[in-house]
């Protein structure tokens, strides 16, 4: 797939097969995640990946999804769960920067593009409870959830669309996800 085509494609899923992500294509996420390019090369994020069923069902419990549908559309339903979680942490003894916040997201777009390169689909969710996610992995002080991303081989499609007139997310008649995007010439202005 061309690097084009692997962008276009790499969307937000929300409903999964339930087979196991091989440890191979986890290791590839993470290095992937690792080669991103970080302010001062200071290298702040950690990972923690979970993968044992009984620690992802544990974290699905405590993230929210897709906040501009009914519920009934956009959580996914028992047995459409991802089987994979990459906690996103942020090391604030390596560095206290306001640039951690760019640093996850590169990384995370690496992970996820390395990801989708396997076909495996990702949901990032920022919105999670870090409390109770520091609680539940005894994680240090210093270490502090920054996000959380979910992994699985999607059972839909999703694409994106020219917005017209809102920005929200939806399904379409298949139940397959909808993202608008800015038209080209509204984001970009050549000088």
């Amino acid at each position: 797939m061309s690097i084009m085509e692997l962008l276009k494609t790499r969307r937000t899923y929300r409903r999964f097969e339930q087979r196991q992500i091989p440890s191979e294509v986890i290791s590839e996420m993470m290095e992937a995640a690792r080669y991103a390019s970080s302010a001062a090369n200071l290298q702040p994020l950690k990972y923690l990946v979970v993968q044992s069923p009984n620690r992802v069902t544990e974290v699905f419990a405590h993230t929210r999804w897709a906040g501009y549908l009914p519920a009934e559309q956009g959580v996914p339903a028992e047995g459409q769960r991802p089987t994979l979680f990459v906690v996103v942490l942020e090391d604030s003894e390596i560095s206290k920067s306001a640039y951690v916040a760019t640093d996850a997201g590169l990384a995370i777009s690496n992970m996820t593009l390395a990801a989708w390169d396997h076909g495996v689909g990702s949901c990032i969710i920022g919105a999670c409870d870090k409390e109770w996610l520091s609680e539940y992995f005894q994680l240090p002080s210093k270490l502090k959830v920054h996000s959380v991303v979910a992994f699985g081989y999607p059972t839909h499609t999703s694409r994106c669309e020219d917005m017209t007139d809102s920005i929200k997310y939806h399904l379409d008649e298949n139940g397959d996800y909808l993202a608008p995007k800015r038209r080209i010439e509204d984001v970009v202005k050549y000088l």
